[in-house]
């Protein structure tokens, strides 16, 4: 692969991935996954999709901080994962468990909130997919930036979207939240570790230590 332009990080990237899926594929035909296998299903490619979220916004912390620059090759590749991961969880809810049944997901829509903020986060996925090629970088120019900082917001209403799945609340520390929460506060540091002023402090911390 390495032949082809892809990264050793890229490489990694891609065959965890697909072992995810290969793994997944295999408990789903081979009974697996509890007694509500869709359900299981479902919940796995949303964890996937969170997990490879939060791994691509560690990419430019990691790359500042800790002056790993080949990490940055991956940025797109983690993305895109995350995209497609989110757009089988979102198919197994709205083509697998409801049917396509537009109207019984609509009565469900009003009751339960989680669907919301999944949707408006998948919205934000979508859209930093069809923008991720260098060709829309060009177009968007400085506008590109603006865009994929929304991958925060993203990540911030993907937490939310799991915890209220699992009927939690993370604001008043209720319910099953501990990974929705661990999730969220690995989000929430690596978002600090953005702003100027600390990724200052931890470069120059980390040019002490060597």
């Amino acid at each position: 692969m390495k032949r082809f332009g892809f990264s050793p990080v890229q490489i990694l990237v891609h065959l965890t991935a697909w072992a995810l899926v290969t793994w997944l594929a295999w408990d789903f035909f081979s009974g697996n996954l509890t007694v509500n296998p869709i359900q299981a299903a479902t919940q796995r490619l949303g964890k996937y999709a969170l997990i490879f979220l939060t791994l691509s916004l560690a990419n430019t912390p990691i790359s500042s901080v800790f002056g790993f620059r080949q990490v940055l090759k991956a940025s797109r590749t983690l993305g895109l994962y995350c995209f497609f991961f989110a757009a089988g969880h979102l198919f197994m809810l709205v083509g697998v468990d409801y049917q396509f049944d537009l109207g019984l997901l609509l009565a469900d829509v009003a009751t339960k909130k989680y669907i919301w903020v999944g949707a408006t986060a998948f919205l934000i996925l979508t859209a930093m997919a069809i923008t991720s090629t260098n060709g829309w970088k060009r177009r968007l120019g400085k506008n590109w930036k603006r865009l994929h900082r929304l991958v925060y917001a993203a990540g911030i209403l993907v937490v939310l979207h799991y915890a209220w799945a699992k009927k939690g609340n993370l604001f008043s520390l209720q319910g099953d939240i501990l990974q929705p929460l661990i999730f969220g506060l690995i989000i929430l540091a690596l978002l600090l570790l953005r702003l100027p002023a600390i990724r200052k402090w931890a470069t120059r911390l980390r040019q002490r230590l060597r």
